[in-house]
């Protein structure tokens, strides 16, 4: 591989943002694509597939065998609550390769004794994130019930478009948090991204399902982002 296109890969993982490399068994690394610049037709659809299963795959185009393999900044899972299902959804989170991080003011909560080997922020959602902004390969998931605390945290979730946003409480409870956001000056589309109440429909009925339920919608929505609206 080029040092050229090392580079810009190295780059594009520090500004965690996503590329692709398109090879062939005689050339090697043809050429390298950014996220926010990916080709049209045919390449661009084999790209974009790539980039978002995360998964190296090969393709036959114009009649000729490619090759396609993604570089994805890896997830960043921040769940606003140090509740009870956070302690269930830490393990798993981390044994599925998901690092995640615990935002509660509470401090508590938010307490190593509670969460060992967890990175926690004992602080305001508003605080931490102003100076560790979201971003588009970051999973948010807000359970403490509390508006206080998960509104902001929504609020900049949307604002920077992170690919999974859940948010904990009934429908009613969704209810009054659609008209808050609304209020807040976020459209119909935009808050219909929050998945309420959060979790895959599996029956969950206690913290440590519900943790499964959580972990396993956050998954299936990385792996399957946009992936629906392409074909």
């Amino acid at each position: 591989m080029k040092a050229s296109i090392l580079n810009q890969i190295n780059e594009a993982r520090q500004r965690r943002k996503g590329a692709v490399t398109v090879s062939t068994e005689a050339e090697g690394v043809r050429e390298l694509f950014l996220e926010d610049a990916m080709p049209e037709g045919l390449l661009g659809d084999a790209t974009g597939k790539a980039l978002r299963t995360g998964k190296a795959m090969s393709q036959e185009i114009d009649g000729e065998l490619l090759f396609f393999n993604p570089y994805v900044p890896p997830v960043r899972f921040v769940v606003i609550g140090a509740v009870h299902i956070s302690q269930a959804l830490a393990p798993m989170a981390r044994l599925a390769g998901y690092e995640m991080e615990i935002i509660d003011p509470r401090a508590a909560f938010a307490t190593p004794e509670r969460f060992p080997d967890v990175a926690l922020h004992a602080d305001w959602p508003q605080d931490v994130l102003m100076n560790s902004p979201l971003d588009a390969y970051t999973a948010l998931a807000a359970i403490t019930h509390d508006p206080k605390i998960d509104d902001p945290a929504l609020s900049a979730a949307l604002e920077a478009n992170c690919f999974y946003i859940g948010a904990l409480g009934s429908r009613k409870t969704h209810g009054r948090r659609v008209e808050r956001l609304r209020e807040a000056g976020f459209d119909d589309a935009a808050i219909a991204r929050i998945d309420a109440p959060i979790g895959m429909d599996i029956g969950a009925a206690n913290p440590a399902e519900i943790a499964v339920a959580i972990l396993a919608q956050m998954i299936a929505v990385f792996r399957r982002r946009g992936i629906e609206t392409q074909h």
